[in-house]
């Protein structure tokens, strides 16, 4: 017995103790490679955070998975349906058929979305920007538009080689990440983390090749652009020589102007006569200045509206009066709101007139003042020639007493009576009184009215005689209006008010009021209180 538990001892001393400490080596082994593999995950997470999340290159490759998956999902539910429809199995599976249809329509509509990224997924990101149409600098214009352009290009490779630096950061990031992987691999070796290592490096050589391709393209896209700024520069050197040129050969042309300008001053001494010339050395300048640049850009048919734009300018600006009496005029003739023999006023600086037109010139409209009430009570004077140039159509104010057929006009008489005047009595005389002498013109106005309505839109067509009365401190005041010859209005108004005075006269009970004074004396004195008495 204890031969045995000798032998027993003896083989755990020789034994036992080896083995406590292999044991022991191996779970500190099992430990730090624990702590390698926390380590490691960690770094990997580290990496993860540094990948912007709005990042285009990771969005698309994620883009370019999920059309991976769905593709995958789409044909796998496409063989189900292939297999349900064989055979006669159709009507035992028609709920599950259906499901199955639905999902595909989902799937394939989610593939149209995902088009071309199962294939190439960084295809629209490798493209350089299309340049579009260059243009051509053949204008002092296109200067502009020239270098708007250089500018547009040099942006978008800037924005281009921002995609490219951040696909290399991509790379780089991704390098790390498989050298991590690589030896998280030979520590925890297990069918996920090698799923993850083999993802891991289709990506990289996926982003390795995009990256080497745009590399390719970048040197190509800059060198297109270096020899299209080469090209533009040079055009736009030759404009600005030209425009050099031309702009030399207009100082010359203005200084030609200034002299002539003085010698003309020096002289001519009429008024009329230097303004004439004056004019006429200042369009021949400008017109020479127009003409200059019509033929140094003539060759450039698709900026000829540009060209007569700049000539249209020059002349407006050189003859501003003169071009609005002729625009003025175009808007008179083919406007048809004046002819000649119509009666118009104008009220010109403070100032108004009145007359017949005697002409419609191409820069002026010529006027006979005839005697009329504005004649008598403002102007005091008749019988001008006035002079109205065409422009005032659009900057003054231009009335037509006589527009289209219409050739009478509404003229009025105020008339004051006293407050203890029979009005109505007064009233009716001034309405029979005006019927009677306008009667005729009447007439003729309803006939002139009934062809305008087919031109305007009249409301009121009353012509028959108006009477109106009104409350002054002087009296009633009797306002008359009627329909008389837009060219002899002073002829009735004198007839009819001296015939309104004379039926006023006739009658007892109306009495025509004017400024008068009344004197009221008392016939008696006033009696004094009687003397009562009393003692206060």
């Amino acid at each position: 017995m204890f031969k045995l538990l000798f032998i027993f001892f003896y083989t755990f001393a020789l034994y036992g103790a080896p083995n406590a400490d292999i044991n022991a080596t191996n779970q500190e082994s099992l430990k730090q490679k624990e702590e390698n593999i926390v380590e490691y995950l960690s770094q990997l997470q580290e990496i993860d955070a540094q990948v912007p999340s709005d990042n285009v290159w990771v969005k698309n490759y994620s883009s370019y998975l999920t059309s991976l998956d769905v593709k995958k999902n789409l044909e796998e539910v496409k063989k189900q349906i292939s297999l349900l429809t064989k055979g006669n199995r159709y009507s035992t599976n028609f709920d599950e058929l259906s499901s199955l249809r639905s999902k595909e329509n989902i799937l394939a509509n989610q593939m149209t979305q995902f088009r071309g990224k199962e294939s190439a997924p960084f295809a629209d990101l490798l493209t350089p920007p299309d340049f579009g149409d260059i243009p051509t600098i053949s204008n002092p214009l296109d200067i502009f538009t020239g270098y708007s352009f250089i500018k547009q290009i040099n942006n978008n490779y800037d924005d281009y080689m921002k995609q490219k630096d951040s696909l290399s950061d991509v790379v780089g990031l991704l390098e790390k990440k498989r050298a991590i992987y690589a030896n998280l691999v030979l520590l925890k070796d297990d069918n996920a983390t090698q799923n993850s290592f083999s993802d891991l490096q289709r990506q990289l050589e996926r982003f390795s090749v995009a990256l080497d391709t745009i590399n390719i393209a970048q040197s190509v896209y800059k060198k297109r652009i270096e020899v299209i700024e080469i090209n533009i520069n040079k055009k736009v050197q030759e404009q600005i020589v030209k425009l050099m040129k031309i702009g030399i050969i207009i100082v010359i042309l203005f200084v030609i102007l200034f002299l002539l300008k003085l010698a003309i001053k020096k002289y001519i001494k009429d008024n009329e006569r230097f303004y004439t010339a004056n004019k006429i050395i200042t369009f021949v300048n400008f017109s020479l200045i127009i003409l200059i640049l019509f033929f140094n850009y003539i060759e450039n048919v698709s900026y000829l509206v540009t060209i007569l734009g700049f000539a249209s300018a020059g002349i407006a600006i050189a003859m501003k009066d003169w071009f609005m009496s002729i625009l003025g005029w175009l808007v008179i003739v083919f406007g048809g709101s004046i002819h000649v023999g119509d009666r118009i006023r104008v009220d010109m600086d403070g100032m108004t007139y009145l007359g017949d037109v005697l002409d419609i010139s191409l820069l002026r409209i010529t006027l006979l003042e005839d005697v009329t009430l504005t004649s008598v009570l403002t102007n005091r004077r008749a019988g001008r020639i006035i002079f109205v140039p065409n422009n005032y159509v659009f900057t003054r104010m231009i009335a037509n007493y006589t527009h289209n057929s219409l050739k009478t006009v509404w003229d009025g008489i105020d008339i004051t009576i006293t407050f203890d005047s029979n009005h109505k009595k007064a009233m009716h005389i001034c309405k029979e009184v005006a019927r009677k002498y306008s009667k005729g013109y009447t007439d003729i106005t309803r006939k002139q009215l009934n062809k305008l309505r087919s031109n305007y839109s009249l409301k009121n067509t009353n012509v028959e005689p108006r009477i109106f009365s009104f409350i002054d401190p002087n009296g009633v005041v009797i306002s008359s209006w009627y329909l008389t010859n837009a060219y002899g209005t002073l002829t009735l108004r004198s007839t009819i008010s001296l015939e309104i005075v004379e039926e006023f006269n006739k009658e007892d009970d109306i009495t025509i009021a004017y400024p008068t004074q009344r004197l009221h004396v008392e016939s008696s004195q006033r009696k004094m209180p009687e003397d009562t008495g009393i003692n206060i």
